[in-house]
């Protein structure tokens, strides 16, 4: 009987593993980066723009979650499917507040004007839905891993 050559080859796990180890790190470090410059207090410019908006001042703080935990969490490989949707809804929110009225836009190198944020937020994404692979503290089939 013969055999289809129509089928995937084997995926190569340790690979694949190390790949997401990179995203991790990469991911976790440079939003690690925005986040540390934010402290001891949160910016006023973030105040301000949300009780603009009509929020309360307080959430603010929540950019300690996404700019500081996430990454943290992502970094070290424990509950990294938490901290990148954390990192993922930090860009959200941030998109929308600061820079919604570029959303559809270029920049002056014809590059779009949110790449950054972008990249960020669809890496953070893309780890929510892989999670963080072997390398990690958690393991690969760690808790929220």
């Amino acid at each position: 009987m013969a055999t289809s050559s129509l089928r995937a080859p084997a995926r190569d796990s340790a690979g694949v593993d190390a790949a997401l180890l990179i995203l991790r790190v990469v991911l976790g470090v440079l939003v690690l980066l925005h986040g540390l410059s934010k402290l001891p207090p949160p910016p006023e410019f973030l105040i301000t723009s949300l009780t603009q908006a009509g929020l309360p001042g307080f959430l603010a703080y929540g950019v300690y979650l996404g700019e500081i935990v996430g990454p943290i969490l992502i970094i070290i490989g424990i509950w990294t499917r938490v901290g990148a949707v954390l990192i993922a809804a930090n860009m959200v929110v941030a998109v929308l507040m600061a820079h919604a009225g570029d959303l559809f836009h270029l920049n002056k190198q014809g590059g779009y004007a949110l790449e950054l944020q972008a990249m960020f937020l669809f890496t953070a994404v893309a780890l929510a839905l892989t999670g963080a692979g072997r390398y990690s503290v958690g393991g690969r089939y760690g808790p929220f891993n």
